[in-house]
């Protein structure tokens, strides 16, 4: 078989090492950038749980670059934000998003949740608190009110929350409204407690924590995104995924206090699937 010989002249060689050198770069000093982001200081209090958690394999894994527009979904006590915001606040947009008030919490006083409508305007705040970063340069919105993010997101992370919108009956709007606020190719990155495939339903219906693998990928899928990757950075073969607390009877949690402790402690946090979904370009 004769085989081509591609001939570059020596301008052109130069050019592509010095492009390839760049690129390497680029790499490199994203990936310093996401180790720096996880070592910090300000993640003292955090750390505990990397070893179940596996921020930067996650981050990685899910392809996220600090160029980004970043939405993270129920960011609560900040964990990943504190990731997050100072990775990507730099040369990038970190977007904390909120759940829709009214459905989340529908029945709640008035008062509470006229507090928590305002998360737009006091969730920079938290973050400048956290992290250092300028609230100036941190967007939170409330999923439902955020028109200005329509197809401007590369990637919606949404970390151990399915649970909490499959209870309130929300899981298939929130995938619809994640497959607006992207752009054509952006990705969703999914960190879910894992039931057992085998699992009664009215086990994994969200109210314990745990949701079947095959059901998440239905709901992403049903909303019109392609599975792409599917990944076990955050599996644990130790949790049985049936305890009768849900998954609040593990770490961090320990609902049942000094009871069994020891037990829920060596299993650990829970058994997560990690997923990326793509919304075709």
């Amino acid at each position: 078989m004769q085989r081509e010989i591609l001939t570059l002249s020596l301008p052109t060689l130069v050019v592509g090492l010095l492009t390839l050198g760049s690129s390497a770069n680029a790499m490199h000093h994203e990936g310093d950038g996401l180790a720096k982001a996880v070592s910090a200081e300000l993640r003292d209090g955090d750390k505990p749980r990397d070893q179940f958690r596996h921020p930067a394999e996650t981050l990685k894994f899910f392809g996220i670059k600090p160029t980004m527009t970043v939405g993270e979904y129920g960011p609560g006590g900040g964990w990943y934000t504190r990731i997050l915001a100072p990775w990507i606040s730099k040369s990038g947009t970190y977007v904390a998003i909120n759940a829709d008030v009214e459905k989340y919490h529908a029945g709640a006083p008035a008062e509470r949740n006229a507090e928590r409508k305002l998360f737009p305007e006091t969730f920079p705040g938290k973050v400048a608190e956290w992290t250092g970063v300028d609230a100036s340069s941190i967007a939170a919105v409330e999923i439902d009110e955020a028109p200005d993010w329509e197809g401007k997101l590369d990637a919606f992370l949404i970390f151990r929350s399915l649970h909490g919108l499959s209870r309130k009956n929300l899981a298939d709007e929130t995938a619809k409204h994640a497959y607006t606020l992207l752009k054509a190719g952006g990705i969703v990155g999914v960190v879910q407690h894992r039931a057992k495939e085998d699992a009664p339903w009215d086990y994994t219906r969200g109210h314990n924590g745990y949701l079947k693998q095959s059901e998440v990928i239905a709901l992403f899928e049903s909303a019109g995104f392609e599975l792409m990757l599917e990944s076990e950075i955050n599996a644990n073969p130790n949790d049985t995924a049936d305890w009768d607390g849900g998954v609040w009877s593990l770490p961090p949690t320990l609902r049942h206090g000094d009871e069994d402790r020891d037990t829920y402690e060596a299993v650990g946090e829970s058994d997560r699937m990690t997923l990326v979904f793509r919304k075709p370009a």
